[in-house]
């Protein structure tokens, strides 16, 4: 139901009904929209007496933030963080070359950026007299 709601921008029940997701009963996707809403994955607006509901994320947004979830609880759930992190780059290395070439960057530029972010934090601490 998400893919219909991304490809069409908002829509109704009956609309996704009789549009894109027609193999499914009226209830169905009635209940299974309006739990994504009380997830707060979707909006809704009334529209008369139905709703009419939109994605709240794009398909970016929401993939990122799955992916985030999921990385955070396998760093939770393993003894030892660096486990679940050379599983990450034994990965990217059988699938492509360019991922953890690609993945060795993104790893500098964050370097980079938490570096200058310390480096203010120390110049604009106060100083202690001596």
């Amino acid at each position: 139901m998400l893919q219909v709601l991304w490809a069409r921008g908002n829509a109704s029940v009956r609309e996704l009904v009789e549009g894109g997701c027609g193999d499914l009963a009226y209830t169905t996707v009635m209940t299974t929209l309006d739990r994504l809403f009380k997830k707060g994955l979707l909006t809704r607006s009334e529209e008369g007496r139905a709703f009419r509901y939109a994605p709240r994320f794009s398909r970016e947004e929401m993939h990122r933030e799955a992916a985030g979830l999921a990385f955070r609880q396998l760093l939770d759930a393993s003894p030892v963080s660096s486990l679940p992190l050379s599983f990450l780059v034994e990965i990217l290395g059988e699938r492509d070359a360019k991922l953890l070439e690609d993945l060795r960057k993104l790893v500098e530029t964050k370097r980079r950026g938490l570096s200058r972010r310390e480096l203010g934090q120390r110049e604009t601490a106060p100083k202690e007299k001596e």
